[in-house]
């Protein structure tokens, strides 16, 4: 039997460790379906972009987000040595009417997935621009920051934004604010309900 060369050899482990090597071909379709232009899909692959964060960039994207913001929002990201995966929590920050500048400063604060929930709560609870602003900006610094339920729970009791945000600021936690709630709730509940005597005119 003829013994194979050692030029053929060597053909054959070249072309072996080639297809060890080689890698299969990322998609990058979905960006360009979602509306996004050429040069912004250009950026982003030289970022080492991945399957996964296409499909959150491309939802965030077909969502309204403009491209810039997209790019920004996935480059905070890179710049806290993580992949992206706040595109979900993005997209509901943006939906509850947050402007991108605000999406942005949380990304860059790396709180996005940390904060995106009780943001948009935030907002539904109907507190004002500011007040929101207010209490995003204590979370995000690592102040203490009572929790967007309890926050509601307090407000549907009739206390006024301005003493809300006294009780915020003053570092009220969870649990005191849980108990100021229900002693307001009670008594509610039992305002009105006591006797109280009709003084009729005496004959």
């Amino acid at each position: 039997m003829r013994k194979p060369s050692i030029f053929s050899v060597l053909i054959f482990a070249g072309a072996l460790i080639t297809g060890c090597k080689s890698k299969p071909a990322i998609d990058y379709s979905p960006l360009s379906q979602s509306g996004m232009f050429v040069t912004s899909t250009d950026a982003l692959k030289k970022l080492n972009i991945t399957p996964a964060e296409i499909a959150q960039v491309a939802a965030l994207k077909a969502s309204g987000v403009g491209d810039e913001t997209c790019i920004a929002l996935f480059t905070a990201a890179r710049d806290h040595h993580h992949s992206f995966t706040g595109g979900d929590a993005a997209k509901r920050l943006s939906g509850a009417g947050f402007t991108d500048q605000q999406v942005l400063s949380i990304a860059k604060n790396d709180q996005l997935e940390i904060v995106g929930g009780d943001a948009v709560m935030l907002r539904l609870i109907g507190l004002s621009d500011s007040a929101v602003q207010t209490i995003l900006n204590r979370r995000m610094s690592g102040l203490p920051t009572l929790s967007a339920a309890e926050i509601g729970r307090l407000k549907n009791t009739q206390l006024s934004e301005r003493e809300l945000l006294a009780r915020i600021e003053s570092g009220m936690t969870d649990a005191e604010a849980d108990a100021e709630a229900t002693a307001r709730e009670k008594g509610r509940a039992h305002s009105g309900t006591g006797f109280v005597r009709v003084h009729g005119r005496r004959r």
